[in-house]
């Protein structure tokens, strides 16, 4: 069973910066792709951005210029860095890894507020 771990949310203020880290137990070379999806209460979740194992990366139009999604092989992890955080931002951040089925982690809070 593939295991994903996020880590690195927390309180920042508006126009701060966080870097979220997701370990998989698995290497993500397995994965077709892996992304970040976040959901706000109250709200679907969505997608943030998708780091395909081929291609361009994909990003939401609310995070385009501020967020980049990156990935390390040697240490089974994908990254978003998040930078100019505005409240709206706010949410539980999930990752996720697609194989033949989709994998989640447990998410990490992040809190954009003064």
């Amino acid at each position: 069973q593939v295991q994903l771990v996020e880590s690195g949310g927390g309180l920042v203020q508006p126009g701060g910066s966080l870097r979220l880290s997701c370990a998989s137990s698995e290497s993500i070379f397995g994965f077709y792709d892996m992304g970040w999806y976040r959901q706000a209460p109250g709200k679907e979740r969505e997608l943030v951005a998708t780091i395909p194992r081929t291609g361009s990366r994909i990003y939401a139009d609310s995070v385009k210029g501020r967020f980049t999604a990156s990935s390390d092989y040697a240490s089974n992890s994908v990254y978003l860095q998040m930078n100019d955080l505005k409240p709206e931002d706010t949410a539980v951040y999930y990752c996720q890894g697609r194989k033949s089925i989709v994998y989640w982690g447990q998410g990490t809070q992040v809190t954009v507020s003064s």
